[in-house]
């Protein structure tokens, strides 16, 4: 057969497109569900066995074994090509998301198992079993890597999860349109008109959905958020949008709420002025990691003594947001316009390693909460221990650390990892309508007394010497759990396990 080495460049693809599916499938339930290790692994074990199901049924497929791979390369580049654009859609619409988030990864991974055998079977009489079974499998592995490569470092920073998902949709299809050419010779010919006409007409289809994404899109999210969306982008390392309601604005990376104007000072409020109160003398250098809607940055401005401020955040799209949004400018008073602020833009967990810098007074550490393994690693020892390396022995910091009602285990598991790691620490939490009850942990290097009020003359919306001792206070419902607590290292990753077990139970 003439078209055997192009056959062959269809396998790279149908793996390709295989792995493209799964990752989708898993990332699009990491954004609506919250990046769990245990949904990414669920989606990869249904995925490969899938794919041997496919494999084992693809025996009971006797004759027309051309035709029915195109049959089958049609129905991948349909489900497939829209599974992103409809999980979004499903998690805004239905109750059921999990049903149709599996059933969709068994749906495709068996499709993509019955392809290969197919093609192995109608390539069997051109190559002797040995060098067939090697290049094919050798092709497959190749696939992978390609499809492991495109998806982060271009595929979801450029086009998105829709349009990646629709855009392999098509290549599915147009691998389905061009093997009827490359087969002709073992398909009927009235049956191989059809086929043309109906891989045509799937490309065509998906294109039109490709075109219209970002209508995909808000159609998705107009399900997702309560309020009026006014503002969406993608960045290749999260999808933010910003609400509008009758109470204010919302903003929401990956689908989860980060802040509401209603209610944000409360929380940035408790999340710096302790630190300040700690700290014995004028602070001047401050470390702010995280934090880049500019908020903290705010609260920490009101303080004349600062003279220096290092804001490290991965996303720059975030960091720029208030000036593609003005709205989010005015609320943070235009933090990021003070010529006392410096922005890096990278891993904290890097640019601590490897930044040779003077010592900081303050720290504040405004992360989000530990729900995978890469925010994970910025709570371990091993993180800590860098953060220590650019504070001054009398330096303070200040820690978001997730909610104490809702998920005990994982907030105090922080405070055993703060100390594991040399830091006298104290837990306090504090009252955020939009989030509930909410911790954070002071800590400094040498033993302390709790902060019994704020800094005088500072502007508060919030705290006042009452509420600010009160943070201190834990009743019987958040207070430290009997059982041992594990400390959070980078070959456990305890914390995470903790909050995704803790989490579930109010998420579900």
């Amino acid at each position: 057969m003439k078209s055997t080495p192009l056959l062959f460049l269809n396998v790279i693809i149908i793996a390709t497109c295989g792995l493209i599916y799964e990752l989708l499938a898993a990332t699009v339930s990491s954004y609506v569900l919250g990046d769990s290790v245990t949904q990414f692994s669920l989606i990869i074990g249904v995925y490969l066995s899938a794919m041997g199901v496919g494999s084992y049924l693809s025996r009971y497929i006797d004759k027309n074994v051309a035709e029915k791979f195109i049959d089958i390369e049609l129905a991948v580049a349909i489900i497939g090509g829209f599974s992103a654009p409809l999980l979004f859609l499903t998690f805004a619409y239905v109750t059921y998301f999990s049903i149709i988030l599996y059933t969709m990864v068994f749906i495709i991974g068996m499709l993509v198992g019955l392809e290969i055998p197919l093609l192995m079977r109608i390539l069997k009489d051109e190559l002797d079993f040995k060098e067939l079974v090697s290049r094919v499998l050798a092709l497959d592995y190749i696939g992978a890597l390609v499809a492991s490569l495109l998806f982060p470092i271009f595929l979801v920073p450029k086009l998105g999860l829709n349009r990646t998902s629709l855009l392999f949709g098509m290549l599915n299809a147009a691998v389905g349109v061009w093997a009827t050419w490359l087969l002709e010779p073992l398909i009927g010919k009235r049956r191989i008109t059809f086929l043309r006409v109906a891989g045509f007409a799937v490309i065509v289809l998906l294109a039109i959905a490709f075109i219209k994404a970002d209508s995909l899109t808000t159609l998705a999210e107009d399900g997702l958020f309560p309020d009026n969306i006014v503002y969406a982008k993608s960045s290749p390392y999260q999808r933010i949008v910003v609400t509008k309601g009758k109470t204010g604005h919302a903003l929401y990376l990956n689908g989860n709420l980060q802040f509401h104007s209603f209610d944000e000072y409360r929380y940035h409020e408790a999340l710096v002025h302790p630190a300040f109160a700690a700290y014995d003398g004028d602070p001047k250098r401050i470390l702010v990691l995280g934090g880049g809607d500019g908020l903290a940055l705010r609260e920490v401005l009101k303080y004349p003594s600062v003279e220096s401020v290092d804001l490290v955040d991965l996303d720059p799209m975030m960091t720029g947001l208030s000036k593609d949004f003005p709205a989010l400018g005015e609320l943070n008073k235009h933090a990021f316009e003070d010529p006392r602020v410096k922005v890096a833009n990278g891993d904290a967990f890097v640019w601590l390693d490897n930044n040779e810098i003077p010592p900081f007074d303050l720290a504040i550490v405004d992360f989000p909460d530990p729900n995978n393994y890469a925010l994970g690693k910025l709570y371990t020892t091993r993180f800590y221990n860098l953060l220590k390396q650019k504070l001054k022995p009398e330096s303070a910091v200040v820690i978001q650390t997730t909610s104490p009602l809702i998920a005990p285990k994982s907030f105090w598991s922080v405070m055993k990892t703060l100390e594991a790691t040399g830091f006298s620490v104290k837990p306090y939490q504090t009252t955020v309508p939009s989030f509930g009850i909410w911790g954070f942990a002071l800590a400094r290097l040498q033993p302390f007394d709790e902060p019994q009020k704020p800094r005088p003359g500072v502007d508060l919306k919030f705290l006042n010497d009452q509420t600010f001792a009160s943070m201190f206070e834990f009743p019987n419902d958040t207070a430290k759990p009997k059982e041992e607590l594990e400390v959070n290292r980078l070959d456990n990753q305890s914390l995470v396990r903790y909050y995704e077990t803790e989490w579930r139970r109010v998420e579900q």
